[in-house]
């Protein structure tokens, strides 16, 4: 069975798909990028600032399933210039114990939603 998570607190979704899906104990978020959920504007000022956005996304959703960083066991992580990796990480770091830390893949793509030049994706276990 699975239940849809929602908040407020994270960018809706702007096509057919939800923030999160739980299965069991399992939560597969969809990408987040760097939408502020209060007025609905990128933010996109550097790419520290877009990854901090994306992660703090990512934390609402994590929170609406009454979970946290700790319980990410995967993220794929989507960027539009390699370049970006080293200040992505930095920031992406700050939100996990390394010693704990979640498996994880970072491509570089074409393009993404609103050419924002960051997505983020988990999944995770209670």
């Amino acid at each position: 069975m699975k239940k849809i998570i929602f908040t407020d607190k994270a960018p809706a979704p702007i096509g057919p798909y939800n923030q999160a899906v739980l299965s069991g104990d399992t939560l597969y978020t969809s990408g987040q990028i760097a939408i502020n959920p209060a007025n609905g504007e990128l933010v996109l000022d550097d790419i520290e600032t877009e990854t901090k956005q994306v992660m703090e996304n990512m934390k609402a959703v994590l929170e609406a399933a009454d979970m946290t960083f700790s319980d990410v066991v995967k993220s794929t992580i989507f960027i539009s210039d390699m370049n970006n990796f080293g200040k992505i990480n930095g920031v992406y770091s700050a939100y996990f114990d390394e010693k704990t830390a979640p498996a994880r893949e970072t491509v570089q793509v074409a393009c993404l939603p609103k050419n924002v030049n960051v997505e983020i994706s988990m999944v995770a276990v209670k």
